[in-house]
């Protein structure tokens, strides 16, 4: 068998250790390679929504003033690798192979979790590539994340809404608590616009850690009836754009913005802007098709889902036609109202082995919801289904999950990865 093949499934293996919450394990493992964490500055962001955008946007601003970046995000994708980058270069398999083989009698010792290890190698590859800074985002939460072991020179929160409830919470109270554990001694928070009961929680948070507190005061966003503009928004009076579409990741824009502005102020308008410029993240209200108006985005809880329903509301004046796959611990009581009377039509769709809700399960529970929908078990039905449909005044909306990326990729012939983000 394939040796990286061979090595990917023993860490995926991992995964049957569940979600431990909790750093006891992350600092063992750590310690073992020698704290490799310790080796370089770190950007600590955590949120519900919009923290993975925050996090490219941050690492192509900063390769374009030329520090060397690096970038963990999760999921993946396609490839294990996306989720572990330096100046936007996915680690190869050669670097995995090599730090499993190191570290595999202290996974099986210390019965390290999948993300657990996988941080741990984020941080080893940091260190072996010598990175300026690393841009970190967390996996679960914040508190109990492993990530968390980090000492960062500045965190980062974004919107938070209901989610992973089963873990963090199910409450918006709990759920910012546990966000705000990422909230260090001293350090600088960049803290995005939230609801008021949120951002009392994490204010005082700061106020106990004694960690100033950044917002944004002087921005603002520009909406656009065309989805094919640039997204265009203004911080302390400066205006900037992204590629990235909707008024959402306008402000996770700006975020990135004002974060880099207290990391090194020395960092030109020009570089922000062209960093910016160069951010490519896909399934982010990502176009499928290069004449039709298919879009596949990854949100898959209420927040999410209702942001990019109303950006379509704001583009076209008909319902999307919709596929919808969602991974089976996300709340549908949550989702299904906002589902309600968002569609032309909606066709919910599933895919084996990799944790998706089976069409039926979801078809019936919408169908209790009051939700009408369509199951198509195949997901390459669903998609053909939608491309039947969908035209220049009824688009199509792909959403839901992560973990349907490649199936969608492929039936649309998209090359995901070219090397960079």
């Amino acid at each position: 068998m394939n040796k990286i093949v061979d090595h990917l499934e023993y860490l995926y293996s991992l995964e049957r250790r569940g979600i431990k919450v909790g750093l006891e394990h992350t600092y063992q493992l750590l310690d073992q390679i020698g704290n490799p964490q310790q080796s370089f500055k770190s950007i600590h962001v955590a949120g519900t929504n919009g923290k993975g955008s925050t996090c490219a946007n941050l690492a192509s601003i900063l390769k374009n003033a030329n520090y060397t970046v690096g970038l963990y995000t999760s999921p993946h994708l396609v490839h294990f690798n996306e989720r572990i980058r330096v100046n936007g270069l996915p680690i190869s398999d050669d670097n995995i192979l090599k730090f499993i083989s190191q570290v595999r009698p202290h996974l099986e010792a210390i019965k390290t979790t999948f993300f657990e290890a996988t941080t741990a190698m984020a941080f080893w590859y940091f260190r072996e590539k010598n990175v300026d800074v690393a841009i970190v985002e967390t996996g679960l939460g914040g508190r109990l994340d492993s990530t968390n072991v980090l000492n960062p020179i500045q965190t980062i929160i974004t919107s938070i809404a209901v989610d992973h409830s089963e873990i963090l919470g199910k409450t918006i109270d709990k759920i910012a608590f546990e966000k705000g554990g990422i909230i260090k001694n001293g350090t600088p928070l960049i803290l995005a616009n939230q609801e008021p009961t949120v951002k009392n929680i994490l204010q005082n948070r700061a106020k106990q850690k004694k960690s100033s507190v950044f917002t944004l005061n002087n921005s603002s966003i520009e909406t656009t009836a065309n989805i094919n503009a640039l997204t265009r928004f203004h911080v302390n009076g400066i205006s900037f754009c992204t590629p990235l579409k909707g008024y959402h990741q306008g402000m996770n824009a700006a975020i990135s913005v004002l974060s880099i502005n207290h990391f090194d102020p020395e960092i030109s308008t020009e570089a922000i802007q062209k960093g910016l410029s160069d951010v490519s993240w896909p399934g982010r209200l990502q176009q499928m098709d290069p004449i039709k108006p298919i879009y596949y985005d990854v949100a898959h809880n209420a927040h999410g889902i209702h942001t990019i329903l109303n950006m379509f509301r704001s583009w076209w004046s008909k319902k999307p036609f919709g596929v919808l796959a969602l991974k089976s611990e996300k709340n549908i009581n949550l989702i299904a109202p906002i589902l309600k009377d968002s569609f032309s039509e909606l066709i919910v769709t599933s895919l084996s082995d990799v944790g998706i809700i089976p069409a039926e399960t979801l078809w019936k529970t919408l169908k209790r919801e009051g939700i009408p929908c369509t199951m198509i078990n195949d997901v390459n039905i669903a998609l053909t289904t939608l491309n039947e449909n969908v035209n220049n005044d009824t688009p199509g909306l792909i959403f839901g999950s992560h973990y349907i990326a490649n199936a969608i990729f492929e039936f649309f012939s998209f090359s995901f990865d070219n090397g960079v983000i």
